[in-house]
């Protein structure tokens, strides 16, 4: 058995995987997990946020989207690493303990908590004004009725919740690929009734930077946001079939992922049309749809826009849910939210989560524009801590590498610790970037009131005098 071996999460006992089994069961199959890796770098980012980042840079969206790629390519190699070392489902949380202290591992935990269950309460909310495309129901209803049946698939078992995003993300994929076989077509053949269809419009109209490099600076702190959720594949580490197999292969196909996905849809995209016809507010995949003649193009998109939002909130719900159950572990979240069903779920953990997000239902009602502005605010400036984190703890685990202290994972970060580095740097940059926006101020100040709000709880937490959990237990009984 490794050292890494030797390491128990809470009441986790080694499967016959080779990874910490934790008392889950490992439900989720290699094929679902590829799919969930697909499916976690497709969003409504990139379905309807897309239209007010090409309005601001043009074409040179497309560069941003490759050089963010890049820095979550790294950010993910590195997870990748950390996970072949030791696979658990705390993931990012569970490293921040291990190789940065108790305080860092309670911030992260918590952060992750949050930015999920502010994106789920998000997401709810814009379903109900997908649903109101066709129907004339209240937003509230409809967000109501989406978070109860989520969260209903997500205590029933994880294969469920699998199942669930396998076919979400199929169709997210679908979409996609079908538009840009149609803009292929169109570039190509002439399909359609595209009024220019041409490469050229990727530089002809204004240049690449058409408004100025300084906004295309601004559009990366946008782009970098779109890829919110890739890192979910880190947290099904303790329910992964094979998990140090499964996950490096779904790692591995990431650029490819990302280059087909948001780069080649974009390129396809500003072909078929000048990026002057996109605009804030509307998608981009609307227009394109449209613009080839697709009938009921809008109908389509906002149907894969309603299963992007579904998507969204069945990952918060799994995530928040694993999470609160590692912070239990640790004894840094009361006792009762790690306890498992005789399905393996953290079924108390799943409803403390879902009650949680009721609050987006009760916000939807009161005050849906100003409220959310701020609870997606957490979401934006806590993802950014969590993936400094887990780049901060690759840093660590290689220097301990370095010194003997730990066994190298044979699934390593290339070129580290230079690419760490730089992806550090790229994330200090976007947030120096959110300075230069509204929103982007919002979401500093909430980040600030946030890591107050957070630090508070550990200091009463640590006054109280609870111990570290079972974990740091095992740790201790590890000589560590």
């Amino acid at each position: 058995m490794t050292a890494a071996d030797s390491h128990l999460t809470g009441a986790g006992t080694q499967d016959s995987t080779g990874g910490d089994s934790e008392g889950y069961a490992r439900g989720l199959s290699p094929r679902t997990i590829q799919m969930i890796a697909i499916g976690g770098a497709i969003g409504t980012g990139l379905f309807y946020g897309a239209g007010g980042a090409i309005e601001q840079a043009g074409p040179a969206l497309i560069l941003a989207y490759l050089a963010a790629g890049l820095a979550i390519f790294v950010i993910m190699r590195a997870l990748g690493e950390l996970l072949t070392y030791r696979p658990v489902s705390g993931s990012f949380a569970e490293y921040a303990h291990e190789f940065l202290g108790r305080y860092a591992g309670f911030v992260t935990g918590w952060s992750y908590w949050a930015v999920w269950v502010a994106t789920c309460m998000a997401e709810i909310t814009v379903a109900g004004k997908y649903v109101q495309y066709w129907f004339d129901i209240e937003p509230w209803i409809t967000a109501l009725v989406v978070l109860a049946v989520m969260f209903a698939a997500n205590l029933i078992s994880v294969r469920l919740f699998g199942e669930g995003e396998f076919w979400f993300s199929a169709i997210k994929v679908t979409a996609i690929i079908g538009m840009i076989l149609l803009g292929i077509g169109v570039l190509t053949i002439g399909f359609g009734h595209a009024a220019n269809p041409t490469v050229t419009n990727l530089w002809a109209d204004g240049g690449v930077f058409p408004n100025g490099f300084g906004q295309s600076l601004l559009v990366l702190q946008i782009v970098l946001f779109a890829y919110v959720g890739v890192e979910l594949v880190g947290v099904t580490a303790g329910e992964a079939r094979e998990p140090r197999k499964t996950l490096r292969k779904a790692i591995n196909t990431l650029p490819f992922r990302i280059g087909l996905f948001y780069v080649g849809a974009l390129v396809v995209i500003m072909s078929v049309s000048s990026w002057r016809n996109f605009h804030a507010g509307k998608s981009p995949f609307v227009e394109v749809f449209q613009q080839i003649g697709i009938p009921g193009a809008a109908g389509i998109i906002n149907f894969v826009l309603l299963t992007a939002a579904l998507s969204s909130c069945n990952s918060g719900i799994y995530s928040t849910g694993r999470m609160l159950r590692t912070l239990s572990l640790h004894g840094e979240a009361p006792g009762a939210l790690n306890r498992l069903s005789s399905r393996h779920v953290p079924y108390v953990g799943i409803s403390a989560s879902a009650a949680t997000m009721v609050i987006g239902v009760i916000v939807n009602i009161i005050s849906p524009d100003k409220a959310f502005a701020y609870i997606t605010s957490v979401s934006t400036i806590g993802i950014i801590f969590v993936w400094g984190i887990i780049l901060v703890c690759h840093l660590m685990y290689r220097a301990k590498v370095a010194r003997g202290e730990l066994p190298a994972a044979d699934y390593r970060l290339p070129a580290a610790p230079y690419t760490t580095v730089l992806a550090l740097a790229f994330l200090a940059l976007v947030v120096v970037l959110l300075f230069f926006t509204d929103s982007g101020r919002t979401a500093v100040v909430v980040g600030v009131v946030w890591t107050v709000l957070v630090s508070l709880g550990y200091l009463a937490l640590t006054r109280l005098g609870k111990g570290g959990g079972a974990t740091d237990l095992a740790r201790e009984s590890a000589g560590r």
